[in-house]
Order: C-alpha cells, then sequence, then structure tokens
C-alpha cells in the first residue's frame, strides 16, 4: 500500500495521461499551466510510488483469429488461492480473479482457435487439484471494450491472509 496523497494537479495528469499516454510532458504542462520540470517530476514520482505504469496495449484483431475466452472455475474453497495460482501458471491465461459470487475464480485468455480452449479447459484446469467444475463462454462480438478498465485493478502478492487487492 503506498502512502502518496494525490492532489488535483495529479488527478488533472493523470485523466490526460489515460486518454494519451504519448502526449509530451511540454504540452500537458502547457494544458495544466505549470512547469514540465513539475510535469516531469510528478511522472517520475508515479511511477516510483506504482501508481502509474506505461505500457503498449495490442489491438488482437492484428492477432489471427485468436478467442477471447472467459473461464468460470468452481474450486474447492480451502484450495482457492494455490487453484487461482496454478491456474495463472498456465500460457493462454492471462487474467486470473478470486470472485465472490457463482465461480471462485474468473479467468481470461486468448486461445487460437475453439480446440485449443477445450485442450486447456479438460486437459490442463480440470487437471489442477480443488478444481470442481470449468465453464467457458467464449467472446463471439465486442460491442464496447475500454482499455482504461486497466487503471481497476493490478496484481499483488497475497503474504498476510488480511491484505487484499486494492485498486490503483
Amino acid at each position: 500500500m503506498n502512502s502518496l496523497e494525490l492532489d488535483d494537479l495529479d488527478f488533472r495528469l493523470l485523466d490526460l495521461l489515460s486518454k494519451d499516454a504519448r502526449v509530451s510532458n511540454r504540452k500537458i504542462a502547457a494544458i495544466l499551466g505549470v512547469t514540465e520540470g513539475t510535469i516531469r517530476g510528478r511522472i517520475k514520482r508515479l511511477q516510483q510510488e506504482n501508481l502509474i505504469r506505461f505500457t503498449a496495449i495490442t489491438n488482437t484483431a492484428y492477432l489471427g483469429s485468436t478467442r477471447l475466452v472467459f473461464l468460470g472455475i468452481e474450486a474447492d474453497q480451502a484450495k482457492v488461492k494455490d487453484v487461482a495460482h496454478q491456474i495463472a501458471e498456465i500460457p493462454p491465461i492471462n487474467c486470473v480473479i478470486i470472485t465472490l459470487g457463482r465461480y471462485q475464480i474468473l479467468a481470461m485468455g486468448l486461445f487460437k482457435d475453439l480446440d485449443h480452449i477445450w485442450e486447456v479447459a479438460n486437459n490442463r484446469l480440470r487437471q489442477v487439484e480443488g478444481v470442481r467444475h470449468v465453464e467457458t463462454s467464449v467472446a463471439v462480438r465486442t460491442i464496447k471494450y475500454n482499455d482504461r478498465m486497466a487503471r481497476i485493478t493490478r496484481s499483488i502478492e497475497i503474504e498476510d491472509e488480511e491484505e487484499a487487492e486494492e485498486p490503483i
């Protein structure tokens, strides 16, 4: 957990960067009415505090016939955390979330084709000790996807059972 308190300038800076992370520090400074050095310092501090990270987002349309798949996983309650960590190690799985609701674990991944989905669901996931049931849902059409959604959560290592995932 970080102790950094964000002020209005930080929030305005984050808003601009979330719309276009490639905008120059000089342009941000002009928009916000501060010096370029102030912006450079704020960005550096936000990165050091792990509040922001710059990355490229791949358009999956250019990856061929990739299928986005959601996998709902029912697991033995006592093994949920271990099961989630094991599922996270399976190569086509890009996201693993422990949830409250119908499934204890929700996983997402990009798969080559239906055979690949079947192989992973039946031959990899069901072999993980503690997995009781796997249900797949294949995305057939995306109506809306906001790539800023990545801001909602981040991966953390939970060492203490009292700790929980924190939003960023």
